[in-house]
Protein backbone atom coordinates (compact mmCIF):
# COMPACT_ATOMS: atom_id res chain seq x y z
CA UNK A 1 0.00 0.00 0.00
CA UNK A 2 1.55 3.12 -1.48
CA UNK A 3 0.59 6.41 1.13
CA UNK A 4 2.19 9.67 0.91
CA UNK A 5 -0.59 12.16 2.52
CA UNK A 6 -2.49 11.40 5.59
CA UNK A 7 -5.88 13.36 6.20
CA UNK A 8 -6.28 13.80 10.48
CA UNK A 9 -9.95 14.66 10.79
CA UNK A 10 -11.11 15.40 14.22
CA UNK A 11 -10.36 13.64 17.64
CA UNK A 12 -8.55 14.94 21.15
CA UNK A 13 -4.91 15.65 21.89
CA UNK A 14 -3.95 11.93 20.76
CA UNK A 15 -4.79 13.06 17.14
CA UNK A 16 -3.40 15.75 17.38
CA UNK A 17 0.19 14.29 18.44
CA UNK A 18 -0.63 11.55 15.99
CA UNK A 19 -0.83 14.13 13.29
CA UNK A 20 2.85 15.33 14.08
CA UNK A 21 4.30 12.46 14.61
CA UNK A 22 3.41 11.11 10.97
CA UNK A 23 5.05 14.75 9.50
CA UNK A 24 8.05 13.47 11.67
CA UNK A 25 8.16 10.37 9.39
CA UNK A 26 8.22 12.04 6.73
CA UNK A 27 4.81 12.33 5.48
CA UNK A 28 2.34 14.56 4.53
CA UNK A 29 -0.03 15.47 6.68
CA UNK A 30 -3.22 17.91 6.61
CA UNK A 31 -5.64 18.40 9.42
CA UNK A 32 -8.98 19.46 10.02
CA UNK A 33 -10.91 20.30 13.34
CA UNK A 34 -8.22 21.52 15.29
CA UNK A 35 -8.82 25.43 15.44
CA UNK A 36 -8.42 25.53 19.06
CA UNK A 37 -5.15 23.97 19.83
CA UNK A 38 -1.50 24.11 18.49
CA UNK A 39 -0.50 21.73 15.87
CA UNK A 40 3.99 21.41 14.95
CA UNK A 41 4.64 23.63 11.68
CA UNK A 42 5.05 20.84 9.93
CA UNK A 43 1.33 19.73 9.84
CA UNK A 44 -0.88 21.95 7.37
CA UNK A 45 -4.41 22.34 8.99
CA UNK A 46 -7.03 23.32 7.21
CA UNK A 47 -10.95 24.75 8.06
CA UNK A 48 -12.47 22.46 5.78
CA UNK A 49 -12.74 18.49 6.09
CA UNK A 50 -13.64 17.94 2.77
CA UNK A 51 -10.74 20.14 1.12
CA UNK A 52 -8.65 17.56 4.02
CA UNK A 53 -9.69 14.58 3.04
CA UNK A 54 -9.88 15.15 -1.14
CA UNK A 55 -6.29 15.60 -1.00
CA UNK A 56 -4.92 12.21 1.29
CA UNK A 57 -4.89 8.89 0.22
CA UNK A 58 -5.10 7.86 3.90
CA UNK A 59 -8.04 9.18 6.07
CA UNK A 60 -8.03 9.10 9.94
CA UNK A 61 -10.95 9.55 12.14
CA UNK A 62 -10.69 9.93 16.13
CA UNK A 63 -11.67 7.60 18.82
CA UNK A 64 -14.36 7.47 19.09
CA UNK A 65 -15.34 8.43 15.83
CA UNK A 66 -18.47 9.72 17.12
CA UNK A 67 -20.21 9.96 20.36
CA UNK A 68 -24.16 10.66 19.23
CA UNK A 69 -23.76 8.90 15.51
CA UNK A 70 -24.42 12.06 13.98
CA UNK A 71 -21.38 14.55 14.72
CA UNK A 72 -17.95 13.81 14.28
CA UNK A 73 -15.94 13.92 17.73
CA UNK A 74 -14.13 16.95 16.85
CA UNK A 75 -13.35 19.03 20.77
CA UNK A 76 -10.68 21.32 19.36
CA UNK A 77 -12.67 22.65 16.04
CA UNK A 78 -14.79 25.69 16.74
CA UNK A 79 -17.93 24.57 14.78
CA UNK A 80 -19.61 21.63 14.65
CA UNK A 81 -18.20 18.65 12.06
CA UNK A 82 -21.36 16.06 10.80
CA UNK A 83 -20.27 12.67 10.04
CA UNK A 84 -22.46 12.95 7.02
CA UNK A 85 -20.24 16.21 5.54
CA UNK A 86 -16.93 14.13 6.36
CA UNK A 87 -18.49 10.88 4.76
CA UNK A 88 -19.49 12.55 1.75
CA UNK A 89 -15.97 13.69 0.93
CA UNK A 90 -14.57 10.42 1.19
CA UNK A 91 -14.43 8.45 -2.37
CA UNK A 92 -14.33 5.01 -2.38
CA UNK A 93 -10.59 4.19 -3.31
CA UNK A 94 -9.19 6.02 -0.35
CA UNK A 95 -8.50 4.21 2.73
CA UNK A 96 -10.33 4.98 6.12
CA UNK A 97 -9.82 4.47 9.72
CA UNK A 98 -11.37 5.15 13.00
CA UNK A 99 -11.41 3.49 16.44
CA UNK A 100 -14.07 2.47 18.87
CA UNK A 101 -16.46 2.79 15.52
CA UNK A 102 -20.38 1.71 16.50
CA UNK A 103 -22.59 -0.50 14.61
CA UNK A 104 -24.63 2.56 13.87
CA UNK A 105 -21.58 4.74 12.24
CA UNK A 106 -20.15 1.52 10.74
CA UNK A 107 -23.61 1.11 9.02
CA UNK A 108 -23.62 4.70 7.44
CA UNK A 109 -20.12 4.20 6.48
CA UNK A 110 -20.69 1.01 4.64
CA UNK A 111 -24.14 2.40 3.03
CA UNK A 112 -22.29 4.29 1.00
CA UNK A 113 -19.87 1.75 -0.07
CA UNK A 114 -16.86 2.80 1.67
CA UNK A 115 -14.78 0.68 3.96
CA UNK A 116 -13.43 1.22 7.27
CA UNK A 117 -11.37 -0.99 9.44
CA UNK A 118 -11.20 0.01 13.38
CA UNK A 119 -8.05 0.87 14.64
CA UNK A 120 -8.82 0.07 18.02
CA UNK A 121 -9.74 -3.54 17.78
CA UNK A 122 -6.02 -4.19 16.85
CA UNK A 123 -4.28 -6.55 19.60
CA UNK A 124 -1.04 -4.59 19.16
CA UNK A 125 -2.74 -1.49 20.43
CA UNK A 126 -5.01 -2.68 23.11
CA UNK A 127 -1.08 -4.14 24.55
CA UNK A 128 0.48 -0.71 24.47
CA UNK A 129 -2.44 1.30 26.10
CA UNK A 130 -2.43 -0.89 28.87
CA UNK A 131 0.58 0.54 30.27
CA UNK A 132 -0.48 4.54 30.44
CA UNK A 133 -4.12 3.19 31.84
CA UNK A 134 -2.36 1.37 34.42
CA UNK A 135 0.25 4.43 35.18
CA UNK A 136 -3.03 6.43 35.03
CA UNK A 137 -5.42 4.75 36.93
CA UNK A 138 -2.53 4.62 40.16
CA UNK A 139 -2.33 8.31 39.23
CA UNK A 140 -5.71 8.80 40.11
CA UNK A 141 -5.62 6.16 43.27
CA UNK A 142 -2.69 8.48 44.69
CA UNK A 143 -4.78 11.68 44.36
CA UNK A 144 -7.74 10.19 45.66
CA UNK A 145 -6.45 8.25 48.73
CA UNK A 146 -5.37 10.01 51.91
CA UNK A 147 -2.49 6.97 51.80
CA UNK A 148 0.35 5.99 50.20
CA UNK A 149 0.16 2.98 47.62
CA UNK A 150 2.96 1.45 49.33
CA UNK A 151 1.18 -0.72 52.10
CA UNK A 152 -2.15 -0.32 50.56
CA UNK A 153 -4.33 -3.10 50.19
CA UNK A 154 -5.37 -3.10 46.38
CA UNK A 155 -7.75 -5.42 44.65
CA UNK A 156 -8.00 -5.99 40.74
CA UNK A 157 -10.96 -7.43 39.32
CA UNK A 158 -10.22 -9.10 36.12
CA UNK A 159 -6.64 -10.45 34.86
CA UNK A 160 -5.87 -9.07 30.66
CA UNK A 161 -3.84 -6.62 29.59
CA UNK A 162 -4.62 -4.13 32.13
CA UNK A 163 -4.71 -5.99 35.19
CA UNK A 164 -1.44 -7.30 34.30
CA UNK A 165 0.19 -3.82 33.68
CA UNK A 166 -1.61 -2.69 37.25
CA UNK A 167 -0.10 -5.53 38.75
CA UNK A 168 2.93 -5.03 37.69
CA UNK A 169 3.08 -1.70 38.65
CA UNK A 170 1.49 -1.73 42.14
CA UNK A 171 3.72 -4.50 43.24
CA UNK A 172 6.20 -2.40 42.55
CA UNK A 173 5.16 0.26 44.32
CA UNK A 174 4.80 -2.30 47.58
CA UNK A 175 0.76 -2.65 47.07
CA UNK A 176 -0.57 -5.69 48.53
CA UNK A 177 -2.47 -6.88 45.56
CA UNK A 178 -5.25 -9.70 45.37
CA UNK A 179 -6.19 -10.29 41.93
CA UNK A 180 -10.12 -12.07 41.30
CA UNK A 181 -10.43 -13.65 37.57
CA UNK A 182 -12.66 -16.41 36.54
CA UNK A 183 -10.01 -18.53 34.60
CA UNK A 184 -7.18 -20.29 36.98
CA UNK A 185 -4.65 -19.65 34.38
CA UNK A 186 -5.34 -16.12 35.26
CA UNK A 187 -4.76 -16.98 38.53
CA UNK A 188 -1.71 -18.70 38.19
CA UNK A 189 0.12 -16.03 36.55
CA UNK A 190 -1.43 -13.73 39.29
CA UNK A 191 0.10 -15.90 42.04
CA UNK A 192 3.68 -15.79 39.86
CA UNK A 193 3.88 -12.33 40.10
CA UNK A 194 3.35 -12.04 43.74
CA UNK A 195 -0.30 -11.53 43.42
CA UNK A 196 -2.62 -13.36 45.95
CA UNK A 197 -5.39 -15.22 43.62
CA UNK A 198 -8.76 -14.97 44.14
CA UNK A 199 -11.51 -16.58 42.41
CA UNK A 200 -14.20 -14.30 41.07
CA UNK A 201 -16.78 -15.33 42.54
CA UNK A 202 -15.47 -15.69 46.34
CA UNK A 203 -13.78 -11.93 45.75
CA UNK A 204 -16.35 -10.51 48.49
CA UNK A 205 -14.71 -12.48 50.99
CA UNK A 206 -11.54 -11.92 50.11
CA UNK A 207 -11.10 -8.36 52.92
CA UNK A 208 -11.49 -5.18 52.95
CA UNK A 209 -9.59 -3.10 50.50
CA UNK A 210 -8.33 0.44 50.18
CA UNK A 211 -8.88 0.46 46.42
CA UNK A 212 -10.39 -1.89 43.97
CA UNK A 213 -9.61 -1.35 40.23
CA UNK A 214 -12.52 -3.34 37.95
CA UNK A 215 -11.26 -4.05 34.71
CA UNK A 216 -14.06 -6.01 33.69
CA UNK A 217 -16.80 -4.35 31.30
CA UNK A 218 -19.73 -6.29 32.65
CA UNK A 219 -21.60 -5.72 36.14
CA UNK A 220 -19.77 -7.35 38.85
CA UNK A 221 -20.10 -4.58 41.58
CA UNK A 222 -23.88 -4.50 41.35
CA UNK A 223 -25.87 -3.66 44.58
CA UNK A 224 -25.44 -6.39 46.56
CA UNK A 225 -21.53 -6.62 46.14
CA UNK A 226 -21.25 -2.81 46.96
CA UNK A 227 -22.80 -2.99 49.87
CA UNK A 228 -20.31 -5.24 51.40
CA UNK A 229 -17.43 -2.94 50.80
CA UNK A 230 -16.00 -0.57 53.46
CA UNK A 231 -17.29 3.34 52.85
CA UNK A 232 -13.94 4.07 52.99
CA UNK A 233 -13.30 2.09 49.92
CA UNK A 234 -12.06 3.87 46.42
CA UNK A 235 -13.41 2.34 43.32
CA UNK A 236 -11.95 3.20 39.93
CA UNK A 237 -13.52 1.17 36.69
CA UNK A 238 -11.57 0.92 33.96
CA UNK A 239 -13.33 -0.91 31.87
CA UNK A 240 -15.20 0.13 28.70
CA UNK A 241 -19.16 0.69 27.98
CA UNK A 242 -20.61 -0.33 29.73
CA UNK A 243 -18.93 -0.57 32.61
CA UNK A 244 -19.29 -2.87 35.85
CA UNK A 245 -20.10 -1.14 38.23
CA UNK A 246 -24.10 0.28 39.30
CA UNK A 247 -23.37 3.72 39.79
CA UNK A 248 -26.49 4.68 41.19
CA UNK A 249 -25.77 1.87 43.86
CA UNK A 250 -22.86 3.13 44.37
CA UNK A 251 -23.73 7.08 44.87
CA UNK A 252 -26.79 5.95 46.90
CA UNK A 253 -24.60 3.89 49.21
CA UNK A 254 -22.09 6.33 49.50
CA UNK A 255 -19.04 4.64 47.46
CA UNK A 256 -16.57 7.03 45.83
CA UNK A 257 -16.22 5.43 42.36
CA UNK A 258 -14.22 6.96 39.66
CA UNK A 259 -15.23 5.54 35.62
CA UNK A 260 -11.69 6.16 33.90
CA UNK A 261 -12.81 6.10 30.51
CA UNK A 262 -9.73 6.76 28.10
CA UNK A 263 -7.34 7.31 30.36
CA UNK A 264 -4.46 6.60 28.05
CA UNK A 265 -5.58 9.64 25.75
CA UNK A 266 -6.26 11.94 29.37
CA UNK A 267 -2.68 11.21 31.18
CA UNK A 268 -0.27 10.31 27.99
CA UNK A 269 -2.15 11.67 25.09
CA UNK A 270 1.32 11.77 23.07
CA UNK A 271 1.90 7.92 24.16
CA UNK A 272 -1.33 7.41 23.18
CA UNK A 273 -0.61 9.08 19.65
CA UNK A 274 2.57 7.23 19.20
CA UNK A 275 0.80 3.74 20.04
CA UNK A 276 -1.98 5.16 17.29
CA UNK A 277 0.30 5.85 15.06
CA UNK A 278 2.38 2.31 14.91
CA UNK A 279 -0.55 1.03 14.80
CA UNK A 280 -1.67 2.76 11.64
CA UNK A 281 1.73 2.09 10.00
CA UNK A 282 1.39 -1.55 11.02
CA UNK A 283 -2.03 -2.26 9.46
CA UNK A 284 -0.56 -0.23 6.13
CA UNK A 285 1.74 -2.68 6.39
CA UNK A 286 -0.57 -5.95 6.14
CA UNK A 287 -2.97 -4.13 3.73
CA UNK A 288 -5.96 -3.21 6.00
Amino acid sequence: MNIDTFAVIGGDLRCAYLAGLLASDGFKVITSGFDSTDLPPCVTGCTNPAQAISLADFIILPMPVSTDGTTLNAPFSRTRISLDQVLNAVRPSQHLVGGAITQEVRTEIESRGLKISDYLHREELAIHNAVPTAEGAIQLAMEELPITINGSCCLITGYGRVGRALSRLLNALGANVTVAARRFSDLAWADTQGCTPVELAHFKDAGCFDVIFNTIPALIFNRDVLSSLDKNTLLIDLASRPGGVDFNAAAELQIKTIWALSLPGRVAPKTAGQIIKNTILNMIKEGV
